[in-house]
């Protein structure tokens, strides 16, 4: 019967898996940017010309040349001649000279010879005195100063022409999808989305669209690791479900990774005469499996494997379990393989309202559920507090109702009611 000889801490067995594990990324391809949201950049992104590319103020208001309103005031107002209007998305067709002033709307571009916007908000139009062919005439009273480029942005002040603006790697968000554009970017060369392939064992599982007789359960598994995969930025391919047969499930897991660029295999990870997920992943490539047990709850059986280049990992069959795991091991082989950088991951901190026991020397993972609690006298300001949710691993509910997973690190015995805990959002 197969035995867990050796279990090894989460980040250990990840670093023995990377180890094995290819270092080139996927093949690029090129795709619109209104398509490219949340996909990873294949090739550093360099700016074509500065942004902007001319002088626009970021106000209503009037172009002037700033050393003439200096010392303005409400009771020394600074009065300046109202030589024209600047006219949006066109070039003015007159500069600003000593002792003048333009009007000028959010976004329009500063005519030669103004250096700065005064807002609207701190002028005041005196009586009108002529008219001309270069717009209406009239003073302006200015009764605040600015300072040589204020209110307005300069050539290249966002990005200048050549600058890095986007590195390889980064996976889009709405702001990088809007630099693009602004850009003249309509299309982009990200990473090959990696095809996962999803197997799911066990004579007693079902799909979710039929009904259950007495000992079956639904699929779970192939569905939340497949929306794992997704969110991640894999495509996730469902191969079905498969009895607890040696050359069934070794037939399906061939077949899905000659396919695929990575396999998950859930349940038949544990030690039993009838979990027979290892013996099959050590039939698909070398080196085979690398580890097989992990110091963790839960996830304890958990496999991982490299088959010709390719991550073949096996995970519980408990939801719970597998989703967890899926979390620390599936998520990081995905990003390796999108080639994307290192970034933190979301989390918060919160203060624990019960004590949590854990095992010195296994790393254990809680589902916990954030509340707000209200400032007291003790507090000057709101904060989080983490609950627990206390459950078997064979719960789904457990992990759906939570909002993140609380770590209890190997080198402790728990954690105390009251301590200040980092909570992982999912």
């Amino acid at each position: 019967m197969p035995e867990f000889l050796t279990l090894l801490p989460p980040d250990q067995a990840r670093e023995e898996l990377f180890l094995n594990l290819p270092q080139s990324i996927m093949d690029s391809e090129s795709i619109d940017v209104v398509q490219a949201l949340s996909r990873f950049t294949a090739a550093d992104i360099l700016a074509p010309h500065p942004l902007p590319d001319f002088p626009r103020t970021t106000v209503d208001g009037y172009a002037v040349r700033a050393k003439d309103t200096f010392g303005a005031s409400d009771s020394l107002p600074a009065y300046l001649t109202l030589i024209g209007e600047v006219p949006m998305g066109d070039t003015p067709s007159f500069d600003v000279g000593a002792g003048q002033c333009a009007l000028i709307h959010t976004g329009g571009m500063l005519p030669n010879g103004a250096d700065a916007a005064v807002m609207v908000e701190y002028t005041q139009k005196t009586s009108d005195v002529s008219k001309d062919p270069g717009g209406l005439t009239c003073e302006i009273e200015v009764f605040r100063s600015v300072a040589d480029g204020e209110n307005v942005i300069r050539v290249g002040e966002d990005v200048a022409k050549g600058q890095l603006v986007i590195g390889r790697g980064v996976q889009l968000r709405p702001a990088d999808i809007g630099g693009l554009m602004a850009l003249g970017f309509t299309s982009i060369h990200v990473t090959r989305k990696p095809l996962v392939g999803l197997i799911s064992t066990g004579d007693e599982v079902i799909e979710p669209s039929q009904t259950p007789r007495p000992g079956q359960v639904r699929d779970i598994n192939s569905y939340t690791l497949g929306a794992l995969v997704e969110k991640s930025g894999g495509t996730a391919i469902r191969y079905g479900i498969f009895s607890d047969e040696f050359q069934v499930l070794k037939d399906a897991a061939e077949r899905a990774l000659s396919e695929c660029d990575m396999l998950i295999i859930t349940a038949g990870s544990s030690a039993s005469t009838r979990d027979m997920t290892a013996d099959v992943i050590r039939t698909l490539g070398q080196p085979g499996v690398l580890v097989h047990g992990i110091n963790t709850r839960p996830g304890k059986p958990t496999i991982l494997g490299v088959c010709n280049g390719k991550a073949v990992i096996g995970l519980p069959g408990n939801p719970v379990s597998a989703l967890v795991n899926g979390y620390l091991f599936v998520v990081p082989v995905i990003e390796k393989m999108l080639g994307g950088l290192s970034k933190p991951k979301a989390t918060i901190q919160a203060r624990l309202t019960v004590n949590l026991p854990s095992q010195a020397g296994r790393e254990d993972w809680w589902p916990v559920k954030l509340k707000r609690q209200a400032h007291n006298a003790v507090r000057a300001e709101d904060e989080w507090q983490a609950e627990p949710i206390f459950g078997k691993s064979n719960l789904i509910f457990t992990l759906a109702s939570a909002d993140g997973l609380l770590r209890i690190h190997a080198d402790a015995t728990g954690l105390s009611a009251g301590e200040v805990v980092e909570v992982l959002l999912v």
